[in-house]
Order: C-alpha cells, then sequence, then structure tokens
C-alpha cells in the first residue's frame, strides 16, 4: 500500500513538472530535441546533462528518506508523519524541490530551449512562494520546536556546505 501511495504522489506531482509540462512546452513551441550547432552549445548541454544527474540523485535520495524515515510520501496529502533531518536534508531544507529545479533547468539546458527555461523559473518561482507561505507553517504546526530549530540550522533553498547534525534526534 506505502509503494502505490508513493507512485501516485510522484506522478501527480514531479512527473506532471519534469516530463509533462516539458512535454507540452516541446510540442507547443515545435522544440527539436538535438546535438548542439557549435561548442558552446554543446557544452551548455553537457553541463544540463550533469545537472539532470544531480538532480535525478537529490530527488531520489530524498523520495527515498521521506519513505523510509519520514514513514510518509511527497504529496501535500500524505505527509511524512515524522519529521526527515537526515541525507540530503542536513545540508537543504527542501531537497526534493532542489532535485526538481536542477532537473527542469537541466531540461532547458540540454533542449536548448527558452520556453523550458522559463517554465523553471516559473516553477521556482511558484515554490519561493508556496513553502514559506503554506509548507513551512505547516511543518512547524505539525513538528513545533523541533522543526524551528531545524530552520534556524538548514536553509530553504541554498545548501549549507557541510551538513547539519542536531544535538538530540528531532524525529517523532
Amino acid at each position: 500500500m506505502r509503494i502505490l501511495r508513493q507512485l501516485f504522489a510522484i506522478a501527480v506531482l514531479p512527473f506532471t513538472d519534469t516530463m509533462l509540462i516539458p512535454i507540452w512546452v516541446v510540442r507547443r513551441n515545435g522544440i527539436s530535441p538535438g546535438i548542439g550547432s557549435g561548442l558552446a552549445h554543446v557544452l551548455l548541454q553537457v553541463a544540463g546533462l550533469c545537472l539532470l544527474t544531480a538532480g535525478a540523485l537529490l530527488f531520489a535520495a530524498s523520495l527515498r528518506r521521506f519513505a523510509t524515515e519520514g514513514r510518509g510520501t511527497l504529496a501535500p496529502w500524505d505527509p511524512p508523519r515524522r519529521l526527515v533531518v537526515r541525507g540530503p536534508y542536513r545540508y537543504v531544507r527542501n531537497p526534493m524541490i532542489s532535485g526538481i529545479v536542477f532537473v527542469l533547468f537541466a531540461e532547458a539546458l540540454l533542449l536548448l530551449s527558452r520556453p523550458h527555461l522559463m517554465w523553471a523559473l516559473i516553477f521556482l518561482g511558484i515554490n519561493c512562494v508556496y513553502i514559506p507561505l503554506l509548507e513551512e507553517p505547516d511543518l512547524a504546526k505539525r513538528f513545533g520546536e523541533a522543526y524551528r530549530e531545524y530552520c534556524r540550522h538548514v536553509p530553504r533553498l541554498v545548501p549549507r556546505l557541510r551538513g547539519w547534525e542536531p544535538v538530540q534526534d528531532h524525529r517523532l
């Protein structure tokens, strides 16, 4: 049952953001994937491939932590039941969103596509509003002082260089 909950949440949220909308953008704008026409374009695409790999790994590591330690999904309707502060969450509070943002910017680089760049910026902007206004107050309400302590030490979107270690285990 837990696997089905995870798969449903993935299909509804990150799959839509990183696959369905970008495919729609490709079709709407007549974008043809291909290798760049010069060294600069090829280097941008190589950077995109690196960013895609980093984003996918970050997303997967975050999702795994949510499922195993948090005992929930990435979906707001089925959130983790325990506060997750290990793994990539030691460096940044929203590694899953960071991973998706990396993937979206990677798609823009790989396709050399301004419309995809715009979608990546829109997605980032939406999350820069959603996270502090809706998600974080809910987390503070659910996890109390443990979450507030975590917020004091771990940044929202730009990772720390060294991972934060809580003095005590704040997971519930």
